[in-house]
């Protein structure tokens, strides 16, 4: 088994929106917040198309962020951009799940 490249941290957040939010601003300000963050190093998002409801416990989307470093994660956490978002970001959440982690690269992408 592989690993990420040293000491890179993911933080991944799995989240089901307010009835009635609008999903596609919030993604919007998530993808301008993290193109204006040079500490993260890369980004993704999705939104649930195949889980059954019983696996999925009504979580619709997905962020992830890869950091080089933890102390990058930190110092993104307290970030003037992100404190800001954040707000907006929690305002539109019925239910968040979140965990920062150090990865385990097992098959590299292609």
């Amino acid at each position: 088994m592989g690993a990420g490249a040293m000491g890179e941290i993911k933080h991944l957040v799995v989240v089901k929106f307010k009835e009635g939010v609008a999903i596609e601003e919030i993604i919007k300000g998530m993808e301008k917040l993290v193109s204006e963050v040079d500490l993260v190093k890369s980004f993704e998002w999705g939104q649930d198309t195949e889980g059954p409801e019983m696996l999925t416990q009504g979580f619709t989307h997905s962020f992830s962020m890869t950091f080089d470093k933890k102390e990058d994660y930190a110092a993104f956490q307290s970030h003037p951009n992100h404190v800001e978002y954040s707000a907006t970001f929690s305002a539109a959440i019925e239910k968040i799940a979140v965990l920062c982690f150090p990865y385990v690269r097992v098959k590299p992408a292609a």
